[in-house]
């Protein structure tokens, strides 16, 4: 497969929707990971990561909260939930709220993949948009290494009856590489969800330039936050960075 820049796959089409890249730092020393959202609507726009304590755990929760409440309408857990958990060495990320379901399930030993089996595409048709996942565990490779995985849940072509579920786990990722997944291929109406393997993108510099690189690339008018994180492989201890358009 071949290895594509940021800048030029991320500013292919103006709305990929929400998107998730997991992967490993040019210099070996971090395992990587970047969730943004994007929005036409104003509900959708109307969005911030901010960043909580979890009472039960003890453990920091990025969370999407309404910037505005007032222009909260319909069903608002298609856009308020918590986006990433961590739990222990393993931490997760993901477009919804199947983010508690992932931890819930590897909290009862459950796999990634068997927590996700509860679950399937969000209940909006007719987009049917992709619940998009992934799972980074720094002891989680075939010889107890870094590995990571991603995950789609999405309908067939429209068919709303129908859910097609994939993972796909990377062991000992290579420095400088990491796969990128999103919900849709185009803006459109309705939206087509994404459709084959994870996109496979270099990953430069450090946590800043990262996360600039992510946001320059995305639409002007539809990206709304990003969240990006570096662990570091030995000790754990993390850094992260939160970007909201809405201030």
């Amino acid at each position: 497969m071949k290895i594509l820049e940021i800048k030029d796959e991320l500013s292919r089409t103006s709305y990929p929707g929400r998107g998730i890249i997991a992967g490993k730092s040019e210099d070996g020393k971090y395992a990587v990971s970047a969730y943004w959202t994007m929005g036409r609507s104003a509900g959708s726009r109307n969005r911030i990561f901010v960043s909580s304590m979890d009472g039960e755990g003890g453990t920091e929760v990025i969370r999407t909260k309404a910037f505005d409440e007032s222009l909260i309408a319909g069903d608002p857990s298609l856009i308020i939930y918590a986006a990433v958990r961590t739990l222990g060495e393993k931490t997760i990320v993901t477009n919804g709220d199947q983010t508690d379901t992932i931890y819930d399930g590897l909290k009862k030993g459950l796999t990634f993949e068997q927590s996700l089996r509860s679950r399937k595409y969000e209940h909006d048709a007719p987009n049917y948009t992709p619940r998009i996942s992934s799972l980074l565990d720094l002891k989680g490779g075939a010889d107890g290494g870094y590995a990571y995985s991603l995950s789609i849940l999405k309908s067939d072509c429209g068919n709303g009856d129908n859910t097609l579920r994939f993972t796909y786990t990377y062991d000992n990722p290579q420095n400088g590489e990491g796969h990128y997944i999103h919900t849709y291929m185009e803006d459109g109406n309705p939206l087509p969800s994404f459709e084959g393997e994870p996109v496979k993108l270099a990953l430069r510099g450090n946590i800043d330039s990262f996360a600039d690189e992510i946001w320059n690339a995305l639409n002007a008018d539809n990206k709304v936050s990003l969240f990006v994180r570096y662990i570091d492989l030995k000790s754990g201890k993390y850094e992260s960075r939160i970007i909201n358009k809405n201030k």
